[in-house]
């Protein structure tokens, strides 16, 4: 066989890891500074395999291992007895690299005694000082290094070992990590008081982990050594390679062989694009990540910023934005902001009926679970030399927390960063506009248009895709377009974190078996909280059956039932439920993306079709897809009016018109046999005539405000949303621009409102 032939089939077994190649007794890589005590390291006592002795297969054995982590350290961060001294033995062996244990090779050198006898000696805060001072005087590379337990608590000495090494946190629940140190007779760790609990303790330390960590392994009750070491390995791969993690448009169709529309982005870029060149939508080229079972279990005892942050470090390629970073902006946007600490909680509602509050953020409604992410993503995303004019077009709830979310910047980032938010003038409720235009602030204006949302939503297309229009903004005013609706996929991505934690808190709370099916109810016009749920079943959530819920722009609901997609001779018809009152869906083109394994050219197809004649078929293979999963009705006003009303006097519970849409649709369609989860996606505040009318409330004031005190004063649950009052008194004394239904009209409002916003270029 020839050397090339070799080498092939040697990088074979070496992807598969079905051979495992190590070195033997080989120094590490340990630098001593001045004044540093010796840290010689031990090796194992196990014979372990030698590399193969031909010069030619050592080298290219050197060099696979070599490009995995070079000379920098791979740092095992976790609490005591989440097995990092074992597991670094296994992966210094699988890595033919030195094992360096900081307790025994490092610590115990230093001190000159035992770890116990130091903390014993010290005692807990002033030991946590002596082991950064310790590590401080100590470098190494080129190993695999086990951390103490302790190790992150000291901020200097972290930054110090961070400089050459990647850290990895062995994220291991606190339950087992309690059941492990009583099996191993340890009592206390440092940092632990008199009458402290362990759990309590461990606890705590998460908040020192991930300051630290570059990546994160997840470790599912029952994992063996060898399990954790393969996901050590598979995740770093991951790290290493993240920069590689691209998207694609939706209309990409060959992008492998250099078709222009199938250029590839990077997170960061999508997220400033917001939309393809191409008028596609970007998806990622590899699909999402799946979580097996046992994670999925492991997040059941995790809270809402917990769940969220892990899983967005599997959806956010770390080369874009570091998991310390996502942390930071994960617990910013679900802060304070929320009056429900449990974010998004869910709540019993009738038989087999729950419901999915997502409507205790600031500006009550769904939308708030990704606005207040999202902004802070994307400032982190955007070039610092650029100023940004995010665009956002809102069938109600859209705009307001859009510029909700943008004025949460920090002021550094509202000098570059503002927002215009396009609304219907005539199309929303009397409290959405006020809403809107209550959250108005410095970096963020909107604009009544006196047509529908379909037209807000084309126009916002035309002018993100139109390059005359958008250079001449760049040039002028230095300037770049993007947007904050759900065709970006940092608008989209947040939403599947909602549907998998609900279905975890179904089972937390004993309404359901871990494993059981749920079918998942939504109010939708634009798909996209349809399209989230999906993602979140093909991430591991046992979501059997799809609901899809219509008002009497029922155009979704005739598509999934005839795969015919038609706008011809359809006009908006204005509704109680306006935010769903939407006939072009676009994150439809997704979802017809991914039934059809990222057929872009089929995708292109339909869409341009849909453009030039206003409708498309599905083909027949396609429709089963969605009728596999996916079923669909629409609700009537009066239909939608009686559902509020059986609600109400049935339970004392009080549906907003979008829920209430939800809630018709899902009596007709469930089959009883599996429990129905209902996206309950606003507040009834903020439609208070239609709710008055639901309810049988005469003679009902016209004035907005006093529709609300009528509300508040009933004492009706879920009660009164705060933020949304204090909101809506702002707006008494705010005034909005409003523009003609013309593109050209709008495209140069936007300009004119440009140098308020930022300088122009001279």
């Amino acid at each position: 066989m020839a050397y090339a032939g070799i080498l092939d089939a040697f990088s074979r077994l070496i992807k598969k890891r079905q051979l495992r190649l190590h070195h033997v007794g080989q120094p590490p890589h340990v630098k001593k500074t001045p004044g540093a005590a010796s840290a010689k390291h031990k090796p194992f006592s196990a014979t372990l395999p030698r590399p193969p002795p031909h010069s030619f297969l050592l080298n290219s054995w050197r060099s696979i291992h070599h490009s995995v982590i070079g000379d920098r350290n791979l740092i095992l961060m976790g609490p005591p007895g989440s097995g990092k001294t074992t597991v670094g033995r296994l992966l210094g062996q699988k890595l033919g690299l030195p094992v360096i244990d900081v307790d025994n090779d490092v610590l115990e050198k230093d001190w000159n005694m035992s770890v116990s006898d130091k903390l014993q000696d010290v005692g807990n805060e002033e030991f946590v000082e002596e082991e950064g001072k310790a590590l401080l005087r100590w470098s190494a590379s080129g190993s695999v290094i086990s951390l103490s337990g302790s190790n992150p608590m000291h901020p200097a000495s972290m930054k110090h070992l961070q400089e050459n090494g990647i850290v990895v946190y062995l994220d291991v629940h606190a339950k087992e990590i309690v059941e492990r140190l009583e099996d191993m007779k340890v009592d206390r760790i440092v940092g632990q008081s008199s009458g402290a609990s362990m759990g309590d303790l461990l606890r705590g330390r998460k908040q020192f982990y991930k300051q630290w960590h570059d990546f994160r392994v997840l470790c599912e009750g029952g994992d063996t050594v060898e399990a954790i070491a393969e996901k050590v390995l598979d995740a770093l791969k991951r790290y290493e390679n993240s920069g590689s993690e691209a998207f694609i448009s939706t209309r990409s169709i060959c992008p492998e062989k250099g078709d222009p529309n199938g250029s590839t982005k990077t997170f960061s870029e999508v997220v400033v694009d917001g939309l393809a060149s191409d008028g596609g939508l970007f998806v990622p080229a590899r699909g999402l990540p799946s979580f097996t079972t046992g994670e999925w279990r492991r997040l059941m005892g995790a809270n809402y910023v917990e769940r969220a942050q892990i899983i967005l470090e599997r959806c956010i390629p770390p080369a874009d934005m570091p998991a310390v970073k996502l942390g930071y902006i994960v617990e910013k946007a679900y802060g304070k902001n929320f009056a429900c600490s449990q974010i998004a909680p869910v709540r019993h509602l009738v038989g087999n009926q729950y419901l999915l509050e997502l409507f205790h953020g600031p500006t009550a409604s769904f939308k708030d679970l990704a606005l207040q992410l999202m902004p802070q993503i994307f400032a982190y995303c955007i070039p610092s030399s650029c100023n940004s004019l995010v665009l956002a077009a809102t069938s109600g709830d859209t705009g307001s927390a859009v510029l909700h979310g943008f004025s949460c910047l920090n002021e550094n980032d509202k000098q570059r960063i503002a927002v215009v938010s396009l609304f219907p003038e005539n199309g929303i409720s009397p409290v959405q506009k006020m809403q809107i235009i209550g959250c108005q602030s410095a970096n963020g204006l909107s604009v009544g248009v006196k047509s529908d949302f379909d037209f807000c939503q084309k126009t916002l297309k035309h002018m993100l895709t139109n390059p005359e229009y958008t250079g001449y903004l760049t040039a002028e005013y230095g300037t770049a377009l993007s947007t904050a609706n759900s065709i970006n996929w940092a608008r989209l991505l947040p939403q599947v974190v909602y549907h998998g934690s609900a279905y975890l808190d179904l089972v937390s709370q004993g309404f359901i078996e871990f494993g059981s099916p749920i079918d998942v109810c939504i109010p939708t016009g634009n798909f996209g909280n349809m399209l989230a749920a999906s993602y979140a079943k093909l991430m591991g959530i046992p979501i059997r059956k799809l609901i899809c819920a219509s008002n009497q722009n029922n155009v979704l609901t005739e598509f999934i039932k005839t795969g015919h997609y038609d706008l011809r001779n359809r006009k908006l018809l204005p509704s109680i439920s306006p935010a769903i009152d939407i006939l072009k869906s676009s994150n439809l083109e997704r979802y017809i993306h991914l039934i059809s394994n990222g057929n872009g050219q089929i995708v292109n197809q339909l869409f341009s079709q849909l453009e030039s004649e206003g409708h498309f078929q599905l083909p027949n293979d396609l429709l089963q897809k969605v009728q596999l999963e996916i079923v669909a009705d629409w609700c009537s006003e009066e239909d939608c009016l009686a559902a509020i009303h059986s609600a109400y006097h049935s339970t004392g519970y009080v549906l907003d018109t979008h829920t209430a849409v939800a809630k018709a649709v899902a009596d007709r369609l469930q089959d009883k046999t599996c429990p129905v989860l209902i996206a309950s996606t606003a507040h009834y505040s903020k439609f208070a005539p239609a709710i008055l009318k639901a309810l049988r409330i005469s003679a009902i004031k016209q004035d907005p405000l006093s529709q609300l005190h009528m509300l508040q004063s009933m004492n009706l649950l879920p009660p009164a949303h705060e933020a949304l009052w204090d909101t809506l008194k702002r707006a008494e004394h705010e005034k909005h621009q409003v523009c003609a239904a013309d593109a050209s009209v709008l495209m140069n409002h936007v300009e004119t409102i440009l140098p308020n916003l930022f300088l122009k270029i001279r």
